[in-house]
């Protein structure tokens, strides 16, 4: 009977270790995360539709100065939200002053609502993980 006790107790640390070496080798659990919306996720565009989210409009020195962003790296990043129709720009003249301003779309409302749904859920996803 001391026998077969032994027995199982080295064939039980065998099987731990073999467990053990399996779990250090297994393939990393990746969990199931949304696609996020590329458009959106770079900062500079992330900053456009949310500081327009919470504004009616803004000028193009507002955003400017809120991003704390150049002319040339707000204008490529705005054309592109625009483009997108994500946001809509309105040229115009104050006196003889050049004025540019921004409007969130409704597209892009619904474009920034999807993306902040999509963060939570990652958000969510990783902190279950710990």
């Amino acid at each position: 009977m001391g026998r077969a006790v032994a027995s199982r107790g080295k064939s039980g640390k065998h099987e731990l270790r073999a467990r053990q070496h399996s779990r250090e080798h297994a393939a990393p659990r990746t969990p199931e995360l949304p696609e996020l919306d590329r458009l959106i996720h770079e900062r500079i565009r992330l900053g456009i539709v949310s500081a327009l989210a919470t504004n009616d409009s803004l000028s193009f020195n507002d955003l400017k100065r809120v991003l704390k962003t150049t002319d040339g790296n707000l204008s490529v990043h705005a054309r592109k939200l625009e483009e997108a129709e994500y946001i809509s720009c309105v040229k115009f003249f104050e006196g003889r002053v050049p004025r540019t301003e921004y409007r969130l779309t409704v597209k892009g409302r619904a474009a920034l609502a999807e993306y902040l749904d999509q963060m939570e859920e990652w958000i969510r996803v990783t902190r279950e993980e710990h």
